[in-house]
């Protein structure tokens, strides 16, 4: 059953690969304005999480529900068209487009979703300037610091005003200081706009920022507040 007043919920998620669990009866849920901190070793399995929560990877069995989407259910056309309208995604080395400018990386997903042109750049702006890297917009990715492309890959992430917000090691590229710069400003952000983050890392000092902490342990889950979920 689906917590009440979650907007993200999944119950009893198993995958493998081959011989190897990945998620072995997995529940979690998130309500909207909540960071979620998932961590958990190397191959534990909370990166399946992610992508299974997301749409990118089905389950070998169990649900996912967002709102009144069963995303397991969704035609592969459904959940890719999920992904440009409600989720957001902010990945460890950015995966921004080295051809665009960095203001048309973050005017990208408005442009998919067919907003027009000039709107979408100056949407584009106000993202950049609230991420406080305005000066970059020009520039094109490789012009820019690790620091400043994490955070055009967050503006970019935020700017179709997505409802949940997927974060997989966003600061594993770099120093603390911007990764605490950089996840400061990401939470700030979300929680203004009421957006729910899952937040992949292994990193404590990158989980602090979260409301909650669960543990991806041998595919199984565990809530650091609650127990065992």
């Amino acid at each position: 059953m689906t917590p009440a007043g979650s907007l993200l919920a999944a119950e009893a998620l198993h995958k493998a690969y081959g011989q190897t669990t990945a998620l072995d009866g997995v529940d979690f849920s998130i309500h909207p304005g909540e960071v979620v901190a998932v961590m958990g070793p190397s191959g534990s399995g909370k990166s399946t999480l992610l992508h299974c929560l997301a749409g990118i990877v089905l389950p070998d069995s169990g649900t996912v529900r967002y709102g009144d989407h069963d995303v397991t259910r969704l035609s592969d056309a459904q959940r890719s068209a999920l992904r440009r309208s409600d989720f957001g995604f902010v990945f460890q080395f950015g995966q921004l487009v080295p051809e665009l400018t960095c203001l048309e990386n973050v005017a990208l997903p408005l442009r998919l979703n067919g907003v027009k042109r000039k709107e979408a750049q100056r949407d584009a702006r106000e993202w950049l300037e609230r991420l406080e890297v305005e000066d970059v917009g020009a520039k094109r990715p490789g012009e820019v610091s690790g620091g400043q492309g994490q955070r055009v890959a967050v503006a970019r992430a935020l700017a179709a005003r997505p409802r949940v917000i997927f974060a997989d090691e966003p600061t594993g590229a770099l120093d603390s200081l911007n990764g605490e710069r950089v996840m400061s400003l990401l939470t700030d952000a979300a929680r203004d706009t009421n957006a729910a983050v899952v937040l992949v890392t292994h990193e404590a000092r990158v989980a602090a920022y979260s409301d909650r902490e669960i543990v991806v342990r041998d595919g199984k889950v565990k809530d650091m507040l609650a127990g065992l979920i």
